[in-house]
This record gives C-alpha cells, structure tokens and sequence, in this order.
C-alpha cells in the first residue's frame, strides 16, 4: 500500500502545531508496519537544505489558470527511512521565513500547493512508476485535493486514488476563498451538504465532503466536533458523514521523548529508576532558572501556545492563588497572545522569587521543564489531542488538565485515596476556581501522600503512547477508503 502524506508542517523541517508532530512521525511507523509513506510538502524558504541533506530531484512544469508554473522538487530520506518532497514554485513557495502569513496571502498560496501536488502525484507515477493507494491530507491548507481527485475521477489512476482527511483543529478552516478558488480556476463544488449549508468557498469542509474516510486525532474529540461547539459551524456536515468518521489518538515518537537518553536534560532516568534520578532534573531547572533550589518546593510548569485555546485565561489568574497562598514555584515557557503574555509577565514581577516566564520557545528548556516539574498543567479550552500531556507523562510528571478531547482520553483523574487509579489530575468546568481547586488538591497529594504521587508516576511513566496501535487503526481506515474505490 502507497500512502502520501500531503500536509503544510512536518517535523522537524516546518513546525507550528501537533500537525507536524503526527506527519513527521506517523509515517515512520506506517513503513514499519509495510505501508510505503512518503511525505509531501511546500518548499519553504527558511528550510534549510544543508542541515537535513536536501537534495534537487526534478523539475517539472504544469499549466493553470493563471499560467505556467515551474516546481521543482527537492527530496530527503528521513533516518527512520521516510522520503520526503518539498515543492518550490515561484511566487508562493521558496523564499518565505514562516509557515504562515497574512489570510490573503495563505489562502491563494496554498490553493496553488493542492494543484501542484496533484501535478507531481502524477509526475511521479510517470517517472519513477510510484503513485499512492491513499491521499492523505491535513487540515484545510490541503483540503482541496480530495475534490481535485474527485474532479479526476473519470481518468483511470484518479478513479482509484483513495482519499482521506485528518482534522487536526476544527477551528482552522480556510474559509471564505471562493474568489481565489474562482481566480486559479477550480470548477464548482456541487456537493448538496456543501451547497446547502453554505460551505462551498470552505476548504476543510470540501476536504469532509469529498475525502474517502475522515478521521480526528483522538476518540474523544471526534465525538466533540459533532456539536456546535466544538464543531465551529461543520458539526452538520461531519453528522453527514459519521459512518466514515475515525477518532484515532495521536501518538508521540517515543525514541524521541526518552527520558532515559535525551540530550537536553541533565540526568537520565527511566521508570526503574525515576524515585531517585529525576530529582536531580528538578534541582537542575530550579538552578538554571535562578530559583531556589529546594526539594519540597512544588513546581508548576508549562510548556505551550499562550493562546485562549490552551486555557491560559484559566491558568494565570489560578496560578497567581497558587503563589499566594502556598510553597510553589511557576515555570512558563511559550510565547501567545499579547495580553496573556503581559499578565505573565506582570505574574512574574509580582513572584519573581517564585516565577519565571520565559516568553520564547527554546526546545532545550521545554525538556528540561518536563523533566524537572512535579505538575504540568495543561487547562485548555479544547484540544483535540495534544502532546504535551504524554510527554509529561512519560517523564514522569503528572499533567493538570481539563475533560476534553485527547486530553480526556490520555490523562485519567486520581481516585483520591491510594492512587490505585490516576496518572494526573482532571477537572471539567471552564473557570479559573476550577483550575485552582484541582492545583490545590495536587499540591495537597504531592504534600500529604509523597508515596500516593510515586505510584501515579510510575503509572504515568509506563504508559505506552507510541504510534504502534495507532498505525493499525490508520492503516484500516486506509483499507476502507481503497475499499470505496471499487
């Protein structure tokens, strides 16, 4: 089975969400399961060729609407044996210094990609005789090529070219590009759901309406996007189709996020071994951070987007109770939203004895935060699956989140006794009193019961996130959509 990833992020080359988590290493466990995964994507300026051995494959040229456009593709073996494209064409993809830019810039730029990635699918079948089984595109940046496909059908190679779409944030959906879907010369969506409920110049609906099979990044958060208000205005269209709708929880590279060999932390240490060795981590973050380094002292850390989504309007002002009333100390790292990362700030002058807020990203700090942290909280708004939590967890630190999404289907609620069943701490209504009710109760177990949070890490340490079960799940859904071909 050929299956193509066509996504805008993939790690390590262009990273902004979760998206790039899963397509930089789903596909890796897909080929170890036999499946031939490839990976394509735009050809951002700021990647950077050297570092990753990029290298020129082939040039081609396509005709649109607009004109005649070069693409050239670039090509990389991953070390986990992935190949993966880059497409460049002037003028939208090769010069730039970010994934994403201005709305009207991104919305004609990544029409432009869905049309040429159709061309290089067929390039390479012509070239190198490898043409996908499944399409499989990402959020609405590539939602138009299951409809491309679609549009294709009567062609041999189109007709069995499955599709299918993975909704990774609902609330980003490409919407209102009629007129640039007019401008590169794509023919009217007709599809009745669409042309009903008003979606037609929407691109992740037309990637529901007209992909093969859907699916959601975890079990949780396919349910949700069936009601308004997780659905952002397509929970009709996704009851359409929810015979074809698969939530199937993200997992993480767990090569990567080890505990007992990353490079970025101070002392290695596994499940067998965390009650003595991690410490040590935690005595370390205190230190490079300039604050008191003491054992009993209950550290707080994030590790996020400072965004509404993330719950970070919940989060600053029960923090702030936190450091009030009780022997806390608060580590932050993540940059956002203006006004939230003014509170932050403003929480650090006030408790500067106990905070620190680092508003950047630095990759090492983030590793050092959750191996060195007692509690990671994580209280968002909604999040359809999310990482941090299971790299929290595998680090041996217990998460704070709320009942949502993939964070409830990862992160299962201390039974307040002898913690025979938890590996964190979970609350459900959206209230800053919420959060720090559930802080309170950690600080209280990590106090009270030191033997009660040991159990919980170690539980939490040996939870297995690896994409192994996922991929079964993927490659299913797969089967069915070829299935639909005929």
């Amino acid at each position: 089975m050929n299956v193509l990833f066509i996504a805008a992020e993939a790690a390590p080359f262009a990273k902004v969400g979760g998206m790039a988590d899963v397509v930089g290493s789903l596909p890796a466990a897909l080929r170890d399961a036999k499946v031939d995964a490839r990976v394509v994507l735009p050809g951002y300026g700021f990647i950077k060729h050297d570092k990753y051995k990029i290298s020129h494959l082939f040039t081609f040229s396509t005709t649109l609407r607009e004109g005649t456009a070069d693409v050239k593709v670039f090509t990389t073996v991953l070390d986990d044996g992935v190949p993966v494209y880059f497409l460049q064409a002037y003028p939208y993809f090769g010069n730039e210094a970010t994934v994403y830019t201005e709305w009207n810039w991104d919305s004609p730029r990544f029409i432009f990609f869905n049309q040429i990635v159709m061309a290089f699918m067929w390039e390479m079948g012509v070239r190198f005789n490898w043409f996908p089984d499944v399409a499989h595109v990402n959020d609405w940046h590539t939602g138009l090529v299951p409809f491309l496909i679609f549009q294709n059908r009567n062609e041999a190679r189109w007709s069995k070219l499955a599709s299918v779409v993975s909704i990774h944030n609902m609330a980003y959906q490409g919407d209102h590009v009629g007129g640039w879907l007019y401008q590169a010369g794509i023919h009217g969506r007709h599809q009745p759901d669409l042309v009903y409920q008003d979606l037609t110049d929407n691109m992740l609906a037309i990637a529901l309406a007209y992909s093969d099979m859907l699916s959601t990044v975890s079990p949780r958060y396919a349910t949700e996007i069936q009601y308004p208000y997780m659905g952002y205005g397509l929970d009709g269209l996704i009851r359409t189709r929810i015979e074809d709708v698969y939530g199937i929880l993200n997992g993480i590279d767990v090569k990567l996020w080890n505990p007992a060999t990353d490079p970025d932390i101070t002392t290695h240490f596994s499940v067998d071994d965390f009650a003595e060795k991690r410490i040590l981590n935690k005595r370390h973050l205190q230190a490079s951070l300039g604050l008191e380094v003491r054992d009993e002292a209950f550290v707080i850390g994030v590790v996020s987007r400072l965004v509404w989504q993330k719950g970070m309007d919940l989060a600053v002002p029960a923090l702030e109770r936190m450091l009030a009333q009780y022997d806390v100390q608060v580590v932050v790292l993540g940059t956002g939203e203006k006004q939230i990362e003014d509170d932050l700030r403003k929480l650090e002058r006030t408790y500067n004895r106990n905070t620190r807020c680092k508003l950047s990203y630095d990759g090492a700090i983030a590793q050092q935060i959750y191996a060195g942290c007692d509690l990671f909280l994580m209280p968002s708004h909604f999040e359809p699956c999310g990482t941090g939590q299971m790299v929290a967890m595998r680090y041996g630190a217990l998460p704070l989140v709320r009942e949502t999404g993939g964070l409830a289907d990862t992160v299962d609620n201390y039974d307040g006794d002898k913690g025979e069943r938890g590996t964190g701490f979970v609350f459900q209504w959206e209230e800053a009193e919420a959060v720090f009710g559930t802080m309170r109760w950690a600080y209280q177990t990590y106090r009270e019961k030191p033997d009660v949070w040991k159990r919980m890490q170690k539980r939490a340490m040996e939870r297995d996130f690896s994409w192994d079960v996922s991929a079964r799940q993927y490659i299913e859904m797969y089967q069915k959509a070829i299935a639909k071909k005929g």
